[in-house]
Protein backbone atom coordinates (compact mmCIF):
# COMPACT_ATOMS: atom_id res chain seq x y z
CA UNK A 1 0.00 0.00 0.00
CA UNK A 2 2.79 2.62 0.70
CA UNK A 3 5.09 3.55 -2.39
CA UNK A 4 8.68 1.87 -2.12
CA UNK A 5 11.38 4.68 -1.47
CA UNK A 6 13.16 4.11 -4.25
CA UNK A 7 10.27 4.61 -6.39
CA UNK A 8 9.86 7.85 -4.87
CA UNK A 9 12.96 9.07 -3.29
CA UNK A 10 11.84 12.60 -2.99
CA UNK A 11 8.45 14.42 -2.76
CA UNK A 12 7.56 17.46 -4.34
CA UNK A 13 8.24 20.92 -2.76
CA UNK A 14 5.58 22.53 -1.33
CA UNK A 15 4.61 25.52 -3.87
CA UNK A 16 5.14 27.86 -1.19
CA UNK A 17 4.13 31.43 -2.88
CA UNK A 18 0.54 30.23 -3.64
CA UNK A 19 0.81 28.60 -0.30
CA UNK A 20 1.69 32.05 1.54
CA UNK A 21 -0.67 34.00 -0.51
CA UNK A 22 -3.29 31.89 -0.07
CA UNK A 23 -2.52 32.40 3.27
CA UNK A 24 -2.88 35.83 4.24
CA UNK A 25 -5.90 35.90 1.85
CA UNK A 26 -7.50 33.64 4.38
CA UNK A 27 -6.46 35.46 7.33
CA UNK A 28 -7.81 39.02 5.74
CA UNK A 29 -11.21 37.54 4.95
CA UNK A 30 -11.32 35.30 8.30
CA UNK A 31 -9.99 38.10 10.07
CA UNK A 32 -12.61 40.97 10.05
CA UNK A 33 -15.95 39.13 10.75
CA UNK A 34 -14.66 37.57 13.28
CA UNK A 35 -14.26 41.02 14.75
CA UNK A 36 -17.64 41.64 14.60
CA UNK A 37 -18.65 40.97 18.16
CA UNK A 38 -16.76 43.74 19.22
CA UNK A 39 -18.80 46.33 17.20
CA UNK A 40 -21.95 45.15 18.79
CA UNK A 41 -22.40 47.28 21.94
CA UNK A 42 -21.00 50.42 20.90
CA UNK A 43 -23.13 50.41 16.98
CA UNK A 44 -26.19 49.43 19.39
CA UNK A 45 -25.68 52.21 21.88
CA UNK A 46 -25.33 55.14 18.78
CA UNK A 47 -27.74 53.79 16.83
CA UNK A 48 -30.73 52.74 19.44
CA UNK A 49 -30.52 49.23 17.67
CA UNK A 50 -31.67 46.04 19.97
CA UNK A 51 -29.67 42.88 20.34
CA UNK A 52 -31.74 41.37 17.89
CA UNK A 53 -31.08 43.84 15.14
CA UNK A 54 -27.55 43.29 14.91
CA UNK A 55 -27.79 39.14 15.76
CA UNK A 56 -29.86 39.32 12.47
CA UNK A 57 -27.43 41.17 10.40
CA UNK A 58 -24.51 38.35 11.25
CA UNK A 59 -27.19 35.94 10.66
CA UNK A 60 -27.70 37.42 7.40
CA UNK A 61 -23.75 37.33 6.86
CA UNK A 62 -22.84 34.13 7.62
CA UNK A 63 -26.24 32.50 5.39
CA UNK A 64 -24.63 35.38 2.39
CA UNK A 65 -21.57 33.48 3.40
CA UNK A 66 -22.57 30.05 3.11
CA UNK A 67 -24.99 30.42 -0.06
CA UNK A 68 -21.69 31.87 -2.04
CA UNK A 69 -19.81 29.83 -1.27
CA UNK A 70 -20.87 26.90 -3.79
CA UNK A 71 -21.35 29.59 -6.19
CA UNK A 72 -18.32 31.26 -5.94
CA UNK A 73 -16.08 28.08 -5.86
CA UNK A 74 -17.88 26.47 -8.94
CA UNK A 75 -17.20 29.68 -10.60
CA UNK A 76 -13.50 29.60 -9.11
CA UNK A 77 -13.47 25.85 -10.55
CA UNK A 78 -14.21 26.92 -14.18
CA UNK A 79 -12.91 30.46 -15.00
CA UNK A 80 -10.01 30.55 -12.02
CA UNK A 81 -9.59 30.86 -8.28
CA UNK A 82 -8.21 34.83 -8.71
CA UNK A 83 -10.92 36.25 -10.69
CA UNK A 84 -12.71 34.88 -7.87
CA UNK A 85 -10.78 36.37 -4.95
CA UNK A 86 -10.58 39.66 -6.27
CA UNK A 87 -13.98 39.74 -6.25
CA UNK A 88 -14.05 38.81 -3.08
CA UNK A 89 -12.19 41.97 -2.17
CA UNK A 90 -14.25 44.12 -3.77
CA UNK A 91 -17.42 42.93 -2.04
CA UNK A 92 -15.92 42.90 1.17
CA UNK A 93 -14.77 46.49 1.02
CA UNK A 94 -18.23 47.66 -0.12
CA UNK A 95 -19.64 45.60 2.71
CA UNK A 96 -17.36 47.31 5.42
CA UNK A 97 -17.68 50.76 4.05
CA UNK A 98 -21.34 51.07 3.52
CA UNK A 99 -22.01 49.08 7.02
CA UNK A 100 -20.12 52.25 8.46
CA UNK A 101 -22.61 54.36 6.84
CA UNK A 102 -25.84 52.71 7.60
CA UNK A 103 -28.65 54.70 9.14
CA UNK A 104 -31.41 51.91 8.92
CA UNK A 105 -31.25 48.05 9.63
CA UNK A 106 -32.20 47.37 6.35
CA UNK A 107 -28.88 49.10 5.15
CA UNK A 108 -27.43 47.09 7.62
CA UNK A 109 -28.03 43.79 6.79
CA UNK A 110 -27.98 44.53 3.08
CA UNK A 111 -23.84 45.77 4.18
CA UNK A 112 -22.88 44.18 6.94
CA UNK A 113 -25.08 41.53 6.46
CA UNK A 114 -25.24 40.50 2.77
CA UNK A 115 -22.41 42.38 0.67
CA UNK A 116 -19.70 41.54 3.51
CA UNK A 117 -21.25 37.66 3.60
CA UNK A 118 -20.28 37.23 -0.16
CA UNK A 119 -17.22 39.01 0.53
CA UNK A 120 -16.13 36.05 2.92
CA UNK A 121 -17.55 33.96 0.99
CA UNK A 122 -15.67 34.57 -2.53
CA UNK A 123 -12.23 34.62 -0.13
CA UNK A 124 -13.65 31.89 1.84
CA UNK A 125 -11.65 28.89 2.92
CA UNK A 126 -13.43 26.55 0.35
CA UNK A 127 -11.96 28.81 -2.68
CA UNK A 128 -8.34 28.91 -1.09
CA UNK A 129 -7.93 25.53 0.14
CA UNK A 130 -9.40 24.38 -3.40
CA UNK A 131 -6.72 26.00 -4.85
CA UNK A 132 -3.93 24.15 -2.26
CA UNK A 133 -5.83 20.70 -3.32
CA UNK A 134 -5.10 21.35 -7.22
CA UNK A 135 -1.23 22.77 -6.22
CA UNK A 136 -0.23 19.93 -4.12
CA UNK A 137 0.35 15.91 -4.44
CA UNK A 138 -2.68 13.83 -2.15
CA UNK A 139 0.33 13.35 0.50
CA UNK A 140 0.71 16.67 1.52
CA UNK A 141 -2.87 18.07 0.73
CA UNK A 142 -4.51 17.61 4.69
CA UNK A 143 -1.00 19.26 5.66
CA UNK A 144 -1.84 22.18 3.50
CA UNK A 145 -5.04 22.37 4.39
CA UNK A 146 -3.98 22.37 8.25
CA UNK A 147 -1.80 25.34 7.24
CA UNK A 148 -4.40 27.49 5.55
CA UNK A 149 -6.82 26.85 8.09
CA UNK A 150 -4.15 27.86 10.81
CA UNK A 151 -3.99 31.17 8.59
CA UNK A 152 -7.53 32.15 9.02
CA UNK A 153 -6.87 31.46 12.73
CA UNK A 154 -3.93 33.82 12.53
CA UNK A 155 -6.30 36.67 11.51
CA UNK A 156 -8.78 35.96 14.34
CA UNK A 157 -5.73 36.16 16.25
CA UNK A 158 -4.48 39.50 14.88
CA UNK A 159 -7.73 41.40 14.08
CA UNK A 160 -10.05 40.20 17.76
CA UNK A 161 -7.37 43.02 19.28
CA UNK A 162 -6.96 45.03 16.27
CA UNK A 163 -10.63 45.79 15.80
CA UNK A 164 -10.91 46.46 19.57
CA UNK A 165 -7.67 48.97 19.35
CA UNK A 166 -9.10 50.59 16.84
CA UNK A 167 -12.38 50.65 18.32
CA UNK A 168 -11.48 52.25 21.69
CA UNK A 169 -8.66 54.62 19.34
CA UNK A 170 -10.79 55.88 16.50
CA UNK A 171 -14.46 54.55 17.14
CA UNK A 172 -16.71 52.17 15.59
CA UNK A 173 -17.03 53.84 12.30
CA UNK A 174 -13.05 54.25 11.29
CA UNK A 175 -12.65 51.49 12.68
CA UNK A 176 -15.02 49.68 10.01
CA UNK A 177 -13.11 52.27 7.03
CA UNK A 178 -9.50 50.73 8.16
CA UNK A 179 -10.52 47.13 7.83
CA UNK A 180 -12.12 47.59 4.50
CA UNK A 181 -9.06 49.45 3.22
CA UNK A 182 -6.93 46.57 4.76
CA UNK A 183 -9.49 44.39 2.22
CA UNK A 184 -8.16 45.87 -0.97
CA UNK A 185 -4.83 43.80 -0.62
CA UNK A 186 -6.76 40.63 -1.31
CA UNK A 187 -6.93 41.05 -5.70
CA UNK A 188 -2.89 41.42 -5.28
CA UNK A 189 -2.25 38.66 -3.32
CA UNK A 190 -4.98 36.59 -5.55
CA UNK A 191 -2.09 36.71 -8.61
CA UNK A 192 -0.65 33.86 -7.07
CA UNK A 193 -3.68 31.44 -6.61
CA UNK A 194 -4.09 31.81 -10.83
CA UNK A 195 -5.49 28.71 -12.56
CA UNK A 196 -8.67 26.92 -12.34
CA UNK A 197 -9.67 23.25 -11.55
CA UNK A 198 -8.44 21.51 -15.10
CA UNK A 199 -4.71 23.13 -14.03
CA UNK A 200 -2.44 21.80 -11.53
CA UNK A 201 -0.96 18.60 -10.24
CA UNK A 202 -4.31 16.75 -10.37
CA UNK A 203 -5.85 18.58 -13.37
CA UNK A 204 -5.32 15.69 -16.45
CA UNK A 205 -6.40 13.24 -14.12
CA UNK A 206 -9.49 14.56 -12.75
CA UNK A 207 -12.66 12.50 -13.40
CA UNK A 208 -14.82 14.40 -16.30
CA UNK A 209 -18.52 15.55 -14.87
CA UNK A 210 -21.21 18.01 -15.92
CA UNK A 211 -21.67 20.42 -12.58
CA UNK A 212 -25.26 18.20 -12.59
CA UNK A 213 -23.26 15.12 -12.03
CA UNK A 214 -21.33 15.85 -9.81
CA UNK A 215 -24.07 17.36 -7.75
CA UNK A 216 -25.97 13.51 -8.09
CA UNK A 217 -23.12 11.54 -7.50
CA UNK A 218 -22.27 13.84 -4.14
CA UNK A 219 -26.17 14.01 -3.15
CA UNK A 220 -26.30 10.30 -3.78
CA UNK A 221 -23.49 9.90 -1.11
CA UNK A 222 -24.21 8.82 2.02
CA UNK A 223 -21.43 9.60 3.61
CA UNK A 224 -21.03 12.96 2.02
CA UNK A 225 -24.58 13.51 3.98
CA UNK A 226 -23.73 13.44 7.35
CA UNK A 227 -20.81 15.25 6.72
CA UNK A 228 -22.93 17.93 5.20
CA UNK A 229 -25.49 17.49 8.69
CA UNK A 230 -22.10 17.49 10.62
CA UNK A 231 -20.78 20.81 9.62
CA UNK A 232 -23.77 22.75 10.57
CA UNK A 233 -23.20 21.88 13.75
CA UNK A 234 -19.36 23.78 13.89
CA UNK A 235 -21.15 26.85 12.15
CA UNK A 236 -23.85 27.34 14.96
CA UNK A 237 -21.24 26.60 17.66
CA UNK A 238 -18.66 28.92 16.65
CA UNK A 239 -20.39 32.01 14.71
CA UNK A 240 -22.78 32.15 18.34
CA UNK A 241 -19.56 32.25 20.23
CA UNK A 242 -18.20 35.30 17.64
CA UNK A 243 -20.99 37.44 17.40
CA UNK A 244 -21.98 37.04 21.04
CA UNK A 245 -19.40 36.08 23.15
CA UNK A 246 -18.36 39.71 24.28
CA UNK A 247 -21.84 40.85 25.41
CA UNK A 248 -22.12 37.54 26.99
CA UNK A 249 -18.79 38.37 29.37
CA UNK A 250 -20.39 41.83 29.96
CA UNK A 251 -23.49 40.13 31.13
CA UNK A 252 -21.59 38.45 33.82
CA UNK A 253 -20.07 41.42 35.33
CA UNK A 254 -16.49 40.38 33.81
CA UNK A 255 -14.32 42.90 32.43
CA UNK A 256 -14.81 43.17 28.72
CA UNK A 257 -10.88 43.13 28.20
CA UNK A 258 -11.58 39.30 28.91
CA UNK A 259 -13.33 39.51 25.95
CA UNK A 260 -10.27 40.53 23.51
CA UNK A 261 -7.95 38.40 25.64
CA UNK A 262 -10.72 35.53 25.12
CA UNK A 263 -11.24 35.61 20.70
CA UNK A 264 -6.88 36.06 21.00
CA UNK A 265 -6.63 33.36 22.54
CA UNK A 266 -8.93 31.01 20.28
CA UNK A 267 -7.18 32.42 17.40
CA UNK A 268 -3.99 31.67 18.53
CA UNK A 269 -4.91 28.43 19.94
CA UNK A 270 -6.57 27.43 16.79
CA UNK A 271 -3.41 28.09 14.58
CA UNK A 272 -1.73 25.33 16.88
CA UNK A 273 -5.42 23.18 16.39
CA UNK A 274 -5.87 23.27 13.05
CA UNK A 275 -1.80 22.93 12.05
CA UNK A 276 -2.46 19.56 14.53
CA UNK A 277 -5.70 18.69 12.97
CA UNK A 278 -3.97 18.59 9.45
CA UNK A 279 -0.97 16.42 10.64
CA UNK A 280 -3.22 14.06 12.43
CA UNK A 281 -5.76 13.99 9.56
CA UNK A 282 -3.21 13.13 7.17
CA UNK A 283 -2.40 9.67 9.73
CA UNK A 284 -5.86 8.66 11.22
CA UNK A 285 -8.86 8.38 10.75
CA UNK A 286 -10.87 11.53 9.86
CA UNK A 287 -14.36 10.85 10.62
CA UNK A 288 -13.28 9.28 13.51
CA UNK A 289 -11.43 12.23 14.36
CA UNK A 290 -13.95 14.78 13.33
CA UNK A 291 -16.42 12.66 16.12
CA UNK A 292 -13.87 13.48 18.97
CA UNK A 293 -13.68 16.68 18.24
CA UNK A 294 -17.53 17.69 18.52
CA UNK A 295 -17.91 15.51 21.19
CA UNK A 296 -14.75 17.22 23.17
CA UNK A 297 -16.44 20.86 22.13
CA UNK A 298 -20.27 19.31 23.93
CA UNK A 299 -18.14 18.56 27.01
CA UNK A 300 -16.57 21.78 27.39
CA UNK A 301 -19.36 23.82 26.77
CA UNK A 302 -21.52 22.40 29.37
CA UNK A 303 -18.60 22.61 31.59
CA UNK A 304 -18.35 26.43 31.01
CA UNK A 305 -21.60 27.27 31.75
CA UNK A 306 -22.11 24.88 34.90
CA UNK A 307 -18.61 25.33 36.96
CA UNK A 308 -18.11 29.18 38.63
CA UNK A 309 -17.37 31.54 35.82
CA UNK A 310 -14.71 34.11 36.39
CA UNK A 311 -11.41 35.53 34.16
CA UNK A 312 -9.76 32.27 35.02
CA UNK A 313 -12.47 30.40 33.47
CA UNK A 314 -12.76 32.39 30.81
CA UNK A 315 -9.44 32.14 29.34
CA UNK A 316 -9.66 28.20 30.25
CA UNK A 317 -12.82 27.80 28.03
CA UNK A 318 -10.88 30.27 25.32
CA UNK A 319 -7.39 28.23 25.07
CA UNK A 320 -9.13 24.62 25.22
CA UNK A 321 -11.85 25.88 22.36
CA UNK A 322 -9.58 27.54 20.43
CA UNK A 323 -7.78 24.27 20.21
CA UNK A 324 -11.32 23.02 18.93
CA UNK A 325 -12.37 25.92 16.53
CA UNK A 326 -11.53 25.58 13.22
CA UNK A 327 -9.47 22.10 13.43
CA UNK A 328 -12.87 20.71 11.55
CA UNK A 329 -12.08 22.04 8.22
CA UNK A 330 -8.84 20.19 7.67
CA UNK A 331 -10.67 16.81 7.78
CA UNK A 332 -14.18 18.22 6.62
CA UNK A 333 -12.34 19.38 3.43
CA UNK A 334 -10.35 16.65 3.08
CA UNK A 335 -12.92 13.91 3.14
CA UNK A 336 -14.65 15.97 0.43
CA UNK A 337 -11.56 15.65 -1.75
CA UNK A 338 -11.19 11.74 -0.87
CA UNK A 339 -14.67 11.01 -2.33
CA UNK A 340 -15.15 13.09 -5.01
CA UNK A 341 -11.60 14.08 -6.43
CA UNK A 342 -10.48 18.15 -7.10
CA UNK A 343 -12.41 18.79 -10.44
CA UNK A 344 -15.74 20.13 -8.38
CA UNK A 345 -13.57 20.35 -5.32
CA UNK A 346 -14.78 24.12 -4.80
CA UNK A 347 -18.59 23.44 -5.46
CA UNK A 348 -18.74 20.38 -3.05
CA UNK A 349 -16.81 21.51 -0.50
CA UNK A 350 -18.95 24.79 -0.74
CA UNK A 351 -22.05 23.27 -0.47
CA UNK A 352 -21.08 21.33 2.70
CA UNK A 353 -19.73 24.79 3.72
CA UNK A 354 -23.32 26.28 3.07
CA UNK A 355 -24.28 23.83 5.79
CA UNK A 356 -22.16 25.35 8.12
CA UNK A 357 -23.12 28.91 7.39
CA UNK A 358 -26.65 27.58 7.72
CA UNK A 359 -25.89 26.82 10.97
CA UNK A 360 -23.90 29.97 11.55
CA UNK A 361 -27.29 31.70 10.74
CA UNK A 362 -28.89 30.13 13.52
CA UNK A 363 -26.83 30.25 15.71
CA UNK A 364 -25.97 34.25 15.57
CA UNK A 365 -29.83 34.66 15.14
CA UNK A 366 -30.92 33.11 17.88
CA UNK A 367 -28.69 34.08 19.93
CA UNK A 368 -30.39 37.72 19.81
CA UNK A 369 -33.32 36.03 19.48
CA UNK A 370 -33.15 34.11 22.73
CA UNK A 371 -31.47 36.75 25.13
CA UNK A 372 -34.16 39.83 24.09
CA UNK A 373 -36.89 37.29 24.83
CA UNK A 374 -35.31 35.33 28.32
CA UNK A 375 -32.64 37.83 28.97
CA UNK A 376 -29.94 35.19 29.10
CA UNK A 377 -27.76 33.31 26.46
CA UNK A 378 -28.20 29.97 28.28
CA UNK A 379 -30.77 28.18 26.06
CA UNK A 380 -28.18 28.78 23.14
CA UNK A 381 -25.13 27.16 24.95
CA UNK A 382 -27.15 24.32 25.86
CA UNK A 383 -28.19 24.08 22.46
CA UNK A 384 -24.64 24.07 21.53
CA UNK A 385 -24.01 21.02 23.55
CA UNK A 386 -26.76 18.82 22.32
CA UNK A 387 -25.80 19.79 18.54
CA UNK A 388 -21.88 18.73 19.15
CA UNK A 389 -23.38 15.39 20.58
CA UNK A 390 -25.57 14.82 17.40
CA UNK A 391 -22.21 15.88 15.29
CA UNK A 392 -20.05 13.80 17.20
CA UNK A 393 -22.58 10.76 16.06
CA UNK A 394 -23.16 11.35 12.66
CA UNK A 395 -19.47 11.47 11.97
CA UNK A 396 -18.98 8.13 13.12
CA UNK A 397 -20.42 5.95 10.37
CA UNK A 398 -18.53 7.94 7.56
CA UNK A 399 -16.35 6.33 5.23
CA UNK A 400 -12.84 7.49 4.44
CA UNK A 401 -13.11 6.36 0.39
CA UNK A 402 -13.43 7.69 -3.14
CA UNK A 403 -16.85 7.16 -4.54
CA UNK A 404 -17.14 3.90 -7.28
CA UNK A 405 -16.73 5.31 -10.64
CA UNK A 406 -15.31 4.57 -13.77
CA UNK A 407 -11.63 5.02 -14.13
CA UNK A 408 -10.66 7.72 -16.57
CA UNK A 409 -9.95 6.93 -19.87
CA UNK A 410 -6.13 7.70 -20.61
CA UNK A 411 -5.36 9.56 -17.28
CA UNK A 412 -2.02 10.49 -17.20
Amino acid sequence: MTAVPTARPASPAMPWLIIVCGCLIAALTFGPRSAMGFFQLPMLAEKGWDRTTFGLAMAFQNLAWGIGTPVFGALADRFGTARVLALSGVLYTAGLVLMAYSTTPGMFYLSGGVLVGLGVAAGSFGIVLAAFARAVTPEQRSLAFGIGTAAGSFGMFVFAPLGQGLISAVGWFDALLYMAAMMLAIPFLALALRGSARDGRAGLAAFEQTVGQALREAFGHQSYLLLTAGFFVCGFQVAFITAHFPAYISDIGIDARYAVIALALIGFFNIIGSLASGYIGQRYSKPKFLSYIYLGRAVLIAAFILLPQSPTSVIVFAILMGLLWLSTVPPTNGLVAIMFGTRHLGMLGGIVFLSHQIGSFLGVWLGGYLYDLYGSYDTVWWLGVALGLFAAIVHWPIRESAVDRPVPAAAE
